[in-house]
């Protein structure tokens, strides 16, 4: 810099208007320029969609164009049409009252059978922030900008509510008056999503998905396959509709040019096959074929009848001359005839066990003309009309249908229908006589139920469906559980986990629960553990006893130690499946941004490398350790637009902190009080955040319009007591800490003497009055020109004296002339001015508490405190700020100008510093080769010791204090069937992902002898002649080895993908692979993948599994084995040959017990399995 330049003055007229930001969201950087020029295009929103309806619908294009009485008669029809206005009001009602006023009516309780509406939670949160005035990440949020509500992000490509739908993170619900508000507001939203409100596990909630049925009219024209045909319609009720109401919409939509009164009509529900649903007229071959059961219009609901989305029902309208059902048959065709006439569908008197398993009395009377195939051929292989041939289905090779995103539910019940002791078990019916319907804790049997049928059909024997949706199963399962409510995808595991849990509830054989304490353990040796853990398990089974608990349930052992007094606590615990986390150390990465409180030092750039579940106190420890500082004196927050964003304080995970958040951390002289466990003392120093600011938004405007006025990089000032009396020690205070971030730093002060040589900073000359004829200018280029005779206009001078500073050995005089001294420099103090300091009070943990431009955001008068400072010992008090307001001369002389990047700010001048431990362990996982997990890898994993976390303390009952112990998990008595669960998804709070590594796991011989702590310390007590016979231990020479038969897939990441299943069927030994409904053959290898989550073992040994459950079922396979030979004697006793009938008569006679079907249905067989072997 020129000698003769001059320090400059404050202007005093406002700087030029700051363009206003163009984004509503903006990439983060750890630039601290100003922001105000700079900005990104506003995200564009997708196009909504015009419609919704529930459930799973074809493509607009696809929809029937039958002619309907009311084409959107649906379930909206029945509710209150919201007010509608044709041009938005938005600026008539003040934004915050808007905010208020919705908030106010949220409160409202849902009753049952109100209307109540969905709100897209992305439109919802920019509602509230623009409301609120709030300038974030994504930049200010504006009224005008909204629009209606758009609930684009909750509807799929057909316009069907996309799953899954989750309450506060994908949608908000809101009831009819607040949403008249908005549709009054901001106009009418292209898409409205009105939901009813129900009856659900005794609570009252929205219905997400109500049921969206199939509907077609009988016809007695045959109708041939044509993809031009308009689809079938569809029509949406709530499961709280009757069934009357039912028949009678169903009967609306397809009515005949929509005659008024409406005609008779009977209503049937069929299943019939996709291709059946092409055109939207039923043809009477294929209604006699797929004879359905006639729907009564009762008062029933649909829910109370299981009713679902994609149910397919037929009416019929009655003609002239009767029923088409009835009419006599044209000849040469093949019809199946029902005798008796079928019941009603829906009989209350029915129980659902009952309603899903009474079809397989029904006859089947076949009248032909002339036969076309081998009787005994037709008998065994149904066809249906056309010729066709249908082979029965080989049992437990039924795909189960995917009903919309229902594949975790369709993999976990492929995988249990294979436990070949579980399957026995229903499919003998000894489930029937276990049933605990007044278990407060079960389902009152119905689950156990609905497992029951579906089990009957996966190993029907006389099955001919190659697939079949579960609905029946997936109505009591919703039933019961409301978090499977709808069709959006949930974690397999769970469902594995609430089904076992509910199945064993249900089948529990203890009536009535006794209250069973826990043993302590009281210390000893291996003998009195192995009583412990056998008065552990006793107790549990006093209250739990089933078919559940027989096969599927083991115990482990959980130690604590105490690490202060050597305390041991044991507890031995049941498990039904065993979760096993998987030896990977995810490792969380950044870049610290360090600012050490000597402003002599330089601020580094400081890569860390940590687990994902470490804490910001973690981190802290590392840094400190690095740095060689005390971790305490360490203060870490977040920074975003020249300003703290977050307070990363110890209960913030490391996983928490996004890639491209600025993470810094700041080196105090004193306690960070960040700590939760910090408790403040009296004379504790103040610690404030600084900010720097711009003069012209003194009284801080709508941000929209001018920015928020911050630039630069926050600080952080820490004072004693004294200084915060001061508002002259808080400004010098200040200028110590800007120190950093300037390149005239020198020019932050006053000096006297003339400066070394060497001095790092540029000679200045700060201008007093000058003379009246010259004027000493600096170009842009740095050319030094003088101009005489110049008047100086007012204004441009700061101080009323001269002095000149230099590097050189010469003392510059007031008249420019240049004179040797010997005197050193001497810092008179900060040179006032530079900045005006203001006060703001309200900031939380270094956070503005202000939302937005709506808000106050004047400064607070220095003069107000000073006169209440005889109420308090201080100036500054708990969530204050301080702002350094600098003039746009004063801005530009110390940091530089904005068209020229703030050449002199130092913000953005980092060092890197890699501290040894990084570099190394960076070069080490470089040289370093995956290794290959194992299924042993994780069980050691699950067993290995570690120490408690500081949030999860023991409570040690010899100390009196909670402890930071040691603990860990042994098993100890292994199930016959164990269920291993692969942590994949990772329950961190913080890290939303899924780990995809290989896991290898044998499909024969996992051998756990050696892990069971049972066998091994009772193994131990006999070699050492201590007798076990009393602990009912079994033979302990047997090895515990497990053979492979299931496993659950998953592909894809956490909250979506899809879930496949591979099991052995044991009827055949052979495997299948069930993707849905689709299923082939497959090998035990391909079951090894990076897909395997849930694995199925079973132990392979000489007796019986199932302890009491297979000596039930031995007992129920030889009463039916009884009673099928009287039968048979019965039958042979009273058989004759028939008389071959002429060819040129009609033959009469049942062919065939069982409903010919389509993939969708067929009728159960409760006693199938006595032909099968297991």
């Amino acid at each position: 810099m020129n000698p003769s330049q001059s320090l400059p003055s404050p202007a005093d007229s406002p700087s030029p208007s700051l363009r206003p930001l163009e984004s509503r969201k903006r990439q983060r950087s750890q630039s601290m320029q100003s922001d105000t020029s700079s900005s990104s295009q506003k995200r564009t929103l997708s196009d909504p969609a015009t419609q919704e309806s529930s459930g799973r619908s074809p493509r607009t294009d696809q929809m029937s164009t039958l002619s309907l009485s009311d084409p959107n008669h649906e379930i909206d029809t029945d509710m209150e049409e919201p007010i509608t206005e044709n041009a938005p009001t938005f600026a008539a009602t003040p934004p915050q009252e808007k905010l208020e006023t919705i908030n106010k009516i949220r409160l409202k309780k849902m009753q049952v059978g109100e209307t109540w509406y969905l709100v897209s939670k992305e439109w919802w949160e920019k509602w509230r922030k623009a409301c609120l005035g709030t300038v974030d990440k994504e930049g200010p949020h504006q009224e005008e900008d909204l629009g209606a509500v758009d609930n684009s992000s909750l509807i799929d490509e057909y316009g069907n509510l996309r799953s899954p739908i989750v309450e506060t993170y994908d949608v908000e619900f809101i009831p009819l008056e607040a949403w008249n508000h908005f549709v009054t507001w901001y106009g009418e939203p292209q898409c409205v999503l009105p939901r009813k409100t129900i009856m659900r596990s005794n609570e009252v909630a929205l219905e997400l998905q109500p049921p969206r049925l199939r509907v077609l009219r009988l016809a007695q024209t045959e109708v041939l396959p044509d993809l031009d045909a308009p689809s079938h319609p569809y029509v949406t009720l709530s499961t709280q509709d009757t069934i009357k109401t039912l028949c009678e919409r169903l009967a609306i939509v397809v009515a005949p040019e929509s005659p008024v009164p409406l005609p008779e009509y009977r209503v049937w529900k069929v299943e019939p096959s996709g291709d059946d649903f092409n055109h939207p007229e039923y043809p009477l071959s294929e209604f006699n074929l797929n004879r359905g059961r006639r729907v009564l219009p009762t008062e029933e609901t649909l829910g109370d009848e299981l009713i679902d989305t994609d149910d397919a029902f037929v009416v019929e309208f009655k003609r002239e001359n009767g029923w088409l059902s009835d009419m006599p048959l044209k000849p040469n065709t093949t019809t199946v005839v029902f005798e008796p006439e079928p019941k009603p569908l829906f009989n209350s008197n029915d129980s659902f066990f009952n309603r899903m398993g009474n079809n397989h009395n029904m006859t089947v009377t076949t009248t032909k003309t002339r036969a076309t195939v081998d009787d005994h051929y037709v008998s065994s292989l149904p066809s249906k009309p056309n010729g066709r041939v249908y082979r029965t289905v080989e049992p437990g090779t039924l795909g189960l249908g995917n009903m919309g995103n229902t594949c975790f539910m369709n993999s976990a019940l492929q995988c249990l229908a294979h436990t070949k002791e579980l399957a026995e078990y229903f499919l003998t019916g000894v489930f029937k006589d276990e049933l605990n319907p007044d278990n407060p804790l079960g389902m009152h049997g119905a689950i156990a139920e609905a497992f029951g049928a579906l089990l009957d059909r996966i190993w029907d024997e006389n099955g001919i469906a190659s697939s079949y949706s579960p609905r029946e199963f997936k109505s009591q399962l919703q039933r019961f559980a409301p978090q499977f409510s709808g069709y959006q995808q949930h974690d397999s595991q769970e469902l594995v986990a609430f089904l076992l849990d509910g199945l064993h509830e249900d089948l529990n054989r203890v009536l009535k629960k006794p209250y069973v304490e826990n043993p302590d353990w009281e210390g000893g040796g291996e003998l009195e553990l192995v009583e412990l853990a056998k008065r552990s398990w006793e107790g549990y089974k006093k209250r739990n006893d089933s078919v559940i608990v027989d096969l599927f349930q083991g115990q482990y052992q959980s130690t604590l130690v105490c690490p202060e007094c050597k305390k041991v606590s044991i507890t031995f615990d049941p498990f039904m499946y065993l979760t096993l986390p998987l030896p990977i150390k995810k490792k969380w990465r950044h870049t610290i941004l360090y600012i050490p409180w000597d402003v002599q030092k330089a601020h580094v750039k400081i890569p860390v490398e940590l687990g994902p579940d470490a804490s910001l106190k973690d981190l802290r420890v590392l840094l400190g350790r690095w740095m060689g500082v005390d971790p305490d004196h360490l203060l870490t927050l977040e920074t975003f637009q020249h300003k703290f964003y977050k307070n990363l304080n110890d209960s913030v995970l490391c996983g928490e902190v996004q890639d491209n958040d600025v993470v810094v951390c700041y080196e105090l002289p004193c306690h960070a009080q960040q700590s939760r466990t910090y408790k403040k003392q009296p004379n504790d120093p103040i610690i404030i955040p600084m900010f720097l600011a711009d003069a012209h938004v003194t009284s801080f405007k709508p941000s929209y319009s001018r920015g928020d006025g911050y630039f630069g990089h926050p600080s952080i000032m820490v004072l004693d007591r004294k200084q915060a009396k001061s508002v002259d020690l808080m400004y010098n205070a200040a200028i110590e800490r800007l120190q950093r971030w300037t390149a005239n730093t020198r020019d932050l002060y006053d000096w006297q003497g003339e400066t070394s040589k060497g001095s790092d900073a540029d000679p200045i000359q700060i201008s007093g009055a000058p003379v009246t004829d010259t004027l000493t200018e600096i170009h842009e280029d740095g050319d030094v020109v003088t101009v005489q005779d110049v008047d100086v206009e007012e204004g441009d001078i700061v101080d009323a004296k001269s002095m000149n500073i230099g590097e050189d050995d010469d003392l510059i005089s007031n008249d420019g002339s240049q004179s040797k001294s010997d005197l050193e420099p001497i810092k008179v103090g900060p040179k006032k001015g530079i900045f005006t300091l203001r006060l703001k009070s309200d900031f939380k943990d270094y956070v503005s508490t202000q939302t937005g431009y709506y808000q106050t955001k004047t400064y607070e008068s220095w003069d107000k405190r000073e006169e209440d400072i005889h109420n308090e010992p201080v100036l500054l008090r708990e969530n204050d700020a301080l702002f350094c307001e600098f003039d746009e001369n004063m801005k530009a002389y110390y940091f530089g100008e904005e068209r020229r990047h703030l050449e002199h700010a130092r913000w953005d001048t980092w060092g890197m510093y890699v501290h040894p431990e990084y570099r190394e362990a960076q070069e080490v996982s470089a040289g370093k080769k995956p290794k290959d997990i194992s299924l042993q890898d994780c069980l050691d994993e699950f067993t290995k010791e570690e120490r408690l976390g500081e949030d999860d303390l023991w409570y040690c009952p010899q100390c009196k204090k909670h402890q930071q112990a040691t603990k860990k998990f042994d098993l100890w008595k292994v199930p016959d069937v164990l269920v291993v669960h692969l942590k994949r998804f990772s329950n961190s709070r913080t890290l939303r992902d899924k780990i995809d590594s290989f896991v290898d796991f044998p499909v024969e011989g996992l051998d756990l002898t050696a892990m069971a702590g049972e066998r091994t310390v009772a193994k131990r007590l006999e070699d050492n002649g201590i007798a076990t016979d009393t602990l009912e231990l079994g033979n302990l020479d047997e090895p515990l080895v497990y053979d492979l038969f299931g496993v659950d897939e998953h592909m894809g990441g956490l909250g979506g993908g899809h879930y496949r299943a591979y099991a052995m069927n044991h009827l055949t030994e052979q495997w299948h692979h069930f993707d849905d409904s689709y299923v082939t053959s497959a090998r035990a290898t391909d079951a090894v993948n990076a897909n395997a989550y849930l694995l199925f073992y079973r132990r392979r040994t000489s007796s019986p599994l199932g302890g009491q459950s297979h000596t039930k079922v031995e007992a129920a396979r030889l009463n039916l084995a009884k009673e099928d030979e009287s039968v048979e004697a019965n039958t042979t006793a009273d058989t004759q040959l028939p008389t071959p009938p002429n060819e040129d008569d009609t033959y009469s006679g049942t062919v065939y017990s069982k409903t010919p079907s389509s993939s969708n249905d067929y009728t159960l067989s409760s006693d199938h399995w006595r032909s099968i072997s297991f």
